[in-house]
């Protein structure tokens, strides 16, 4: 029988809910239950394929097409499976399909009402993913009845927000059918003062008392602080909650998400889990994590050597230092780096493979296109990787850093829009093509190297954006004797896309001859998915994502292969 385990925050959000729940999986999963994880967004809008990076962070994509919040992308690399369509569900999801129901004389004709007919849509929703998870085992079908063990499901935002009060109905109807099958754990944080260095409870006090007034009392909590938690703030949160203190876990700030599922085995949280359940404790078998978290905690011991701007900077071997060219990371005076969080893991799971320290550093494509001889401080970089992303801003920017990387030899990636940038790029320096560029910034422009794809202008013509590009799997065939050939170890793959624009075939001939190479083919269309530069250490660029499919445990080939450039060259 399946049991639910639902995870909600308390005081704000961005405390580690996400992580909170994949850690608890990849614990379950270590103990040999099958897991199913669900991430509820209380948005109005159907996916996150139209929210804007900088405000909600990366969207991520999932192998059916799927986009989706970030958090998906945290399940994925803490469980290492591919999730679907099934395992994401928001407000506009919701409602969309009662509504469509409704229109189809689904309800037979009865009155259709918020209560209880939306948590009922979302329940139904939970139950689905459950199943749907036995399509990822081998040899189980749904026939035989094996749905997940657990279904963990979290709510975003926070218990206090209005958006969420039929999601959290639905818990507790969901509670009140199967008393003895439902969990609820509650993540909330626990400041430190600077005055006077204590550290408060009252906020998660707050939570739940929130929490207890949509009729759900949490059965675990989860405490976020910069530090450990200790006996008498246990004791006051178990007295003033109502939660048996053996039930507060403490969840401190650590060196690497990865280390959270160690943690709390520490604290005997799968160990409180499952005797709530009046399940048997198994003997975890973390020791891949754990050997991976000995390894982060061994090159993070190294600490660079950096030289004073501008000039060469001295660093241990032990170390490779990633400049990012991007645009999403700016807002206001902070800086948002779940924009391109993917990317950051990657290059993280790459850069422990080979037992290496990542320092990864922001680079404003804007602030290279108001200073261009600033571009001098890229050499300070052993690698630099432009990512995807959407308009004109910031984009010349993004030419000029790549045009440096080419010209100077600096190992390069470019991602989706950063393949795109680097063939504009190409075009106009090598080819001669002074006026090359993308449509998707200067529709008129005299040589459109990267072009609309066919189908997708009808759609941009009706206004058709929400989930209409290329997304999900696609295939690509690569050549052998290419770098990309070299980093898979096999001449077909199946990649991660989100765009609209590709290369465009009309100059195909003109770039290869000049010197790109076309190392990956989409066999359907007949489309460029992976370009390089021979005479170049490490010049890559792909329209997929590869990001979106790196592990902690099982590092991306292309990102594996970048690191490994960087530690082959001279640089280093």
């Amino acid at each position: 029988m399946t049991k639910y385990i639902f995870v909600a925050g308390g005081v704000m959000s961005g405390i580690g809910k996400g992580v909170a729940l994949a850690s608890i999986g990849r614990i379950l999963k270590s103990k040999g239950f099958k897991v199913a994880a669900i991430k509820i967004d209380p948005y109005v809008n159907v996916d996150a394929g139209t929210m804007n990076p900088i405000e909600h962070g990366e969207i991520f994509v999932t192998n059916d097409g799927t986009e989706c919040d970030q958090d998906i992308g945290n399940y994925e690399r803490f469980l290492d499976e591919n999730l679907t369509t099934d395992n994401y569900i928001t407000t506009g999801r919701v409602y969309q399909a009662v509504i469509n129901r409704e229109r189809n004389l689904g309800y037979k004709g009865r009155c259709v009402e918020v209560v209880p007919d939306i948590p009922n849509e979302v329940l139904d929703r939970i139950d689905k993913a459950a199943l749907s998870r036995v399509n990822t085992f081998q040899n189980q079908d749904k026939k035989n009845g094996l749905a997940a063990d657990f279904v963990l499901i979290e709510i975003g935002g926070t218990v206090g927000e209005y958006q969420n009060m039929l999601f959290l109905e639905a818990a507790r109807i969901i509670k009140t059918k199967k008393p003895k099958k439902v969990l609820f754990a509650l993540v909330g944080y626990l400041p430190i003062l600077e005055t006077t260095g204590e550290m408060k409870t009252k906020p998660i006090q707050h939570a739940v008392r929130t929490l207890n007034e949509a009729g759900i009392q949490p059965d675990i909590i989860l405490g976020r602080s910069r530090i450990p938690l200790d006996e008498p703030r246990k004791r006051k949160i178990s007295c003033f909650c109502n939660v048996d203190i053996k039930d507060i876990i403490s969840a401190p700030d650590v060196e690497t998400i990865y280390e959270i599922p160690i943690n709390f085995e520490k604290e005997n949280l799968s160990k409180r889990i499952l005797r709530k359940f009046n399940l048997k404790s198994k003997k975890p078998d973390l020791q891949d994590w754990q050997k991976l978290i000995k390894t982060v905690k061994t090159v993070n011991l190294v600490k660079s050597q950096q030289g004073t701007r501008g000039t060469q900077r001295k660093q241990t071997s032990n170390v490779v230092k990633i400049g990012i060219v991007g645009k999403y990371f700016e807002t206001g005076k902070f800086v948002l780096k779940d924009s391109y969080i993917s990317v950051i893991e990657a290059i993280k799971h790459a850069a422990w493979f080979h037992k290496r320290k990542p320092e990864i550093c922001w680079l404003s494509a804007e602030y290279y296109e108001k200073n261009l001889k600033k571009l001098r401080e890229l050499k300070e970089y052993d690698g630099v990787i432009v990512p995807g992303g959407f308009g004109s801003r910031g984009k010349e920017g993004k030419i000029k850093a790549i045009e440096f990387c080419r010209k100077r030899k600096i190992p390069f990636l470019g991602l989706c829009l950063g393949m795109q940038m680097a063939v504009v790029e190409f075009a106009r320096n090598v080819c001669g093509l002074k006026e090359a560029d993308s449509v998707e910034f200067f529709p008129g422009c005299k040589h459109p190297v990267i072009d609309v794809m066919p189908e997708q202008k009808a759609l941009l013509r009706e206004k058709k954006y929400g989930g209409t590009m290329r997304l999900g799997a696609y295939n690509c065939k690569i050549s052998d004797k290419t770098i990309s050939f070299r980093a898979y170890g096999c001449s077909e793959v199946s990649e991660r896309h989100r765009h609209r624009y590709e290369l465009n075939n009309e100059f195909r001939s003109d770039l290869e001859a000049n010197g790109l190479t076309m190392a990956g083919i989409n066999p359907e269309k007949n489309l460029v998915e992976i370009i390089e530069l021979k005479t170049h250490p490490f010049f890559v660029g792909v329209q997929f994502h590869p990001e979106y499919k790196s592990r902690p445990l099982r590092p991306h080939p292309l990102f594996r292969e970048f690191i490994k450039s960087i530690l082959n060259s001279k640089r280093i």
